[in-house]
């Protein structure tokens, strides 16, 4: 007999749980830093990660930060002062590690955010994020997350950005109402 929504959604939330309880609050404090000291900050993720990459930019954005997504048109030039952020769950990309290495080139520092912290990509950043859920890269050992392929990270990385945006407001003296006030009126 298979399971019922609810408890497959129980054990979707226990995984999640022990995910956000292996987040390292230093790791946290680092990556927020980073964020607080960029001039401008560029965001960039591939399928599933890159829409919560898109979710964060938008939040940076609500607090008044100088937030963009890497490939839409209004997009600045990333140079000194500024921060790349990028997420690679699995590990290495090779179109990731293209921008990590534009951003350096210009000046930039970078951070990546991913669930494989000894990857080459990770090794190469100024800032690592470790988010230790099941990706792609490790979906078939058989005793991992209920949920299918990486979407315990993707899932991890939402929760993780909206509570990082927390603690930056906190820091920045915004308020839901200042952040409210940047939301668009063209919906």
């Amino acid at each position: 007999m298979s399971d019922t929504f609810l408890s497959m959604g129980r054990r979707a939330l226990d995984d999640l749980a022990a995910v956000l309880k292996s987040v390292s609050d230093q790791g946290i404090e680092g990556f927020i830093s980073a964020i607080v000291g960029a001039r401008r900050i560029m965001l960039h993720g591939l399928g599933r990660e890159g829409l919560q990459m898109q979710g964060l930019a938008m939040r940076l954005f609500h607090m008044g930060l100088d937030a963009h997504v890497v490939g839409s048109m209004t997009t600045p030039p990333v140079g000194q002062g500024d921060l790349l952020i990028v997420s690679a769950g699995p590990g290495d990309f090779a179109t990731i590690q293209a921008l990590v290495n534009i951003a350096q080139a210009a000046g930039a520092r970078t951070a990546v955010v991913t669930a494989q912290p000894t990857s080459a990509l990770a090794r190469s950043a100024d800032v690592v994020l470790h988010i230790p859920a099941q990706t792609m890269a490790n979906d078939q050992a058989g005793s991992g997350s209920i949920l299918p392929m990486g979407s315990l990270y993707e899932l991890a990385l939402m929760v993780s950005f909206e509570l990082i945006v927390l603690k930056l407001r906190e820091r920045a003296g915004e308020t839901p109402e200042t952040m409210r006030l940047r939301h668009t009126n063209l919906e």
